[in-house]
């Protein structure tokens, strides 16, 4: 009898301190979300109130997409990749120097695209920076995540003065901590979706240089008029916090021109919308890459990104979220080689910049290349 006391006390003990340690498990990793600054800051009760006032998609806590939405997806469908080589290149990928203006004019347009969704944008005479990466990681810690197999094209300390970075949505291949902790000396205004201003200021930045938006709201810089504008995606960056902050796309209106970028984004009626609003316009520059079937509604595949095009009745359509981070299994030129094939099929005209080449607009059609066909 004594015996089996003792090995039930024995089997106590070890459920105990197997408890203990996962009770000091969680713990540890409650607090390293909770201070870990790259992780981010929190939504407050008063921000809550205030996105009810001014999202209608914004309700129980969390922002919604417009239409039936689900982040993963299961059929039987299956991949159709135009490319057959591998997720990642063999080779390494040239790099353009960027060629930006020095002093850009009002009636100047230049991209400059960095790879993935990074991209300078001079426009209306000033220095729009969107989505800027330029870290090597993706991820709020150096020693894991999806790697860069892209150089950087530019240091943050060469690029010019900054007038306006704008921020399409939380995920750490679009907003990066290290970046704009070396962004915020050199840029004068931060515009971004609900939320992500709790982000920035706990990074540092100055609350007066930062705007935030709902769908469908617009602020004015100068004469450049800038309006937030719906996508098809989600956010989050503690696992626990998916749909607490907004995801955008972007139109850009000057006197000169009227561009849209659409950060990340599944297809959608939001397109036709957002052309009947403020189309045609003179570039669309399109999520195309890290499509899958499994998440089908969270990113384009090339077809949908040049129907996109179509939609938004744009002059010019531009591929971006691709070329630098793996997110998805599609061969790396894929979102190239597809978005190429469509267009040409559908009379779309399209740019395809080298990482690190800079677009004038005013020579536009002499971007059209295919610079990945000889890469492995």
């Amino acid at each position: 009898m004594c015996f089996k006391n003792l090995k039930n006390n024995k089997l106590i003990k070890i459920i105990l301190i197997i408890l203990l340690v996962i009770i000091l498990i969680l713990l540890a990793v409650t607090l390293f979300m909770k201070f870990y600054k790259p992780f981010g800051g929190n939504i407050s009760k008063e921000d809550k109130e205030d996105y009810l006032n001014r999202a209608s998609n914004y309700y129980d806590g969390k922002f919604h997409n417009e239409d039936e939405f689900s982040l993963m997806s299961h059929g039987d469908e299956e991949n159709e990749f135009t490319s057959n080589k591998g997720d990642t290149p063999q080779d390494e990928i040239p790099i353009k120097t960027p060629s930006f203006l020095s002093n850009p004019k009002k009636d100047d347009l230049t991209i400059t695209f960095f790879g993935h969704s990074s991209l300078l944008i001079q426009i209306d005479g000033l220095n729009v920076l969107f989505d800027p990466v330029f870290s090597d990681i993706a991820s709020p810690v150096s020693f894991i995540g999806p790697k860069r197999f892209s150089k950087v094209p530019i240091k943050v300390e060469d690029l010019p003065k900054i007038d306006i970075v704008i921020i399409t949505h939380d995920h750490y291949d679009h907003l990066d901590y290290n970046t704009i902790k070396e962004l915020n000396e050199k840029t004068d205004n931060f515009i971004v979706p609900l939320g992500i201003e709790n982000d920035l200021e706990r990074w540092g930045i100055n609350k007066d240089k930062i705007t935030n938006l709902a769908w469908w709201e617009e602020v004015k810089i100068k004469d450049l008029t800038i309006i937030e504008t719906p996508a098809r995606h989600y956010s989050g960056r503690k696992i626990v916090d998916n749909y607490e902050t907004l995801w955008a796309s972007f139109v850009l209106i000057s006197d000169n021109y009227t561009i849209f970028e659409s950060g990340d984004t599944g297809y959608g009626n939001h397109f036709k919308e957002i052309s009947n609003k403020y189309g045609p316009f003179d570039l669309a520059m399109l999520d195309t890459g890290q499509y899958d079937v499994n998440w089908k509604n969270v990113h384009m595949t090339p077809k949908e990104s040049v129907n996109a095009a179509l939609d938004l009745n744009a002059t010019y359509a531009m591929p971006i979220h691709y070329g630098a981070f793996k997110l998805a299994n599609h061969p790396w030129d894929d979102p190239l080689e597809g978005f190429t094939l469509y267009a040409n099929k559908n009379n779309v005209n399209y740019v395809t910049p080298m990482i690190g080449e800079t677009i004038n607009y005013k020579n536009i059609s002499d971007y059209k290349n295919n610079w990945w066909k000889n890469i492995k």
